[in-house]
């Protein structure tokens, strides 16, 4: 049986999960990112010499 108040009560869990989400998206860009930077800096070295 729907219960609309029910419904309205999980629209918080949905907004932390929603949240969380988008967080951990955030650190895994970030981190692929900073290994982008790491790497090429080396790769560039190399094929100079």
């Amino acid at each position: 049986m729907f219960e609309p108040m029910n419904f309205v009560t999980n629209l918080a869990y949905l907004a932390k999960g929603m949240v969380g989400i988008l967080i951990v998206m955030g650190v895994i860009i970030l981190v692929t990112m900073l290994l982008n930077k790491l790497t090429s800096s080396k790769a560039k070295k190399d094929e100079e010499q």
